[in-house]
């Protein structure tokens, strides 16, 4: 199995709050000619908050969106709490429910209400009655700073009570991980706070999340571990403090000289 050589910016992680949740062994992603992903191991833990982050076309948005199979992997495993993930039908459906998901675009139902996307899961999938699946719908609502907004269409909201929404509705299906793809991205700047103050808060609350951002004041308060991502394969992962402050790779290095002069 060949992999990078990441040891020494790995050896003094600490930060390991459960047993493994989301793990990741040997993956390949090729897209015909082009492969995305190479040689790519990590595992996540319970309750730990991993933050990918990267160049443009380094793979992490690729990443991502295998861990709950929208992406098919070329080979090797990826295992939700020890379950391979399924190829298709029911079984990938019943995962999708333990693994919610937050896009850089909303993604939101236009045709229904703010409570009614959030319901929707809940009732067709989980079998949930109305009643409870909306009062815990406004429940996560309130959650997210959006309770105020439950009747209106999404059409109505503001990007970034959109985003909120839709955090809420993969929350509501009561997901055991959140994959979250560069969800700020897509936003005004003066909305992206309200978004990562939720997913702070979700942080703090021990949500086991996975997120792909470039939003490194995020990546320096609310993750556990950093990992970095450049041509399809993980260079290197660190906690925070050590990553920003002492990256080992130069691809790193060079990564995070850009950011702080531009």
């Amino acid at each position: 199995m060949a992999t990078p050589d990441p040891a020494p910016a790995t050896s003094n992680i600490t930060v390991r709050r459960g047993d493994p949740l989301v793990v990741v062994s040997d993956v390949q992603k090729h897209y015909g000619q082009f492969q995305a992903l190479k040689d790519i191991d990590l595992t996540v833990n319970r309750g730990e908050v991993v933050v990918v982050i990267g160049p443009s076309g380094s793979g992490k948005s690729t990443l991502c969106r295998t861990i709950n199979r929208l992406e098919t992997i070329t080979s090797g495993s990826i295992t939700i709490d020890g379950k391979e993930l399924p190829k298709e039908g029911k079984a990938l459906a019943g995962l999708r429910a333990d693994v919610g998901m937050v896009f850089q675009s909303f993604n939101l139902f236009s045709h229904l209400t703010i409570l009614e996307n959030v319901t929707l899961g809940p009732i067709k999938v989980k079998k949930m009655k109305k009643a409870d699946a909306e009062a815990e719908a406004r429940a996560l609502l309130e959650r997210v700073g959006v309770a105020q907004q439950a009747s209106k269409l999404p059409a109505q909201l503001s990007g970034g009570q959109q985003q909120r929404v839709a955090i809420a509705r993969a929350l509501a299906m009561k997901p055991k991980v959140m994959l979250f793809d560069e969800p700020t991205s897509a936003l005004d700047p003066e909305m992206i706070n309200e978004v990562l103050d939720v997913m702070v808060g979700l942080a703090q609350d021990g949500m086991t999340m996975v997120v792909v951002t470039h939003e490194m004041g995020f990546a320096r308060k609310a993750a556990d571990r950093v990992v970095f991502m450049a041509d399809g394969q993980i260079v290197e992962e660190a906690t925070p403090d050590d990553f920003f402050t002492n990256p080992k790779s130069e691809r790193a290095k060079d990564f995070l000289s850009k950011l702080i002069t531009h």
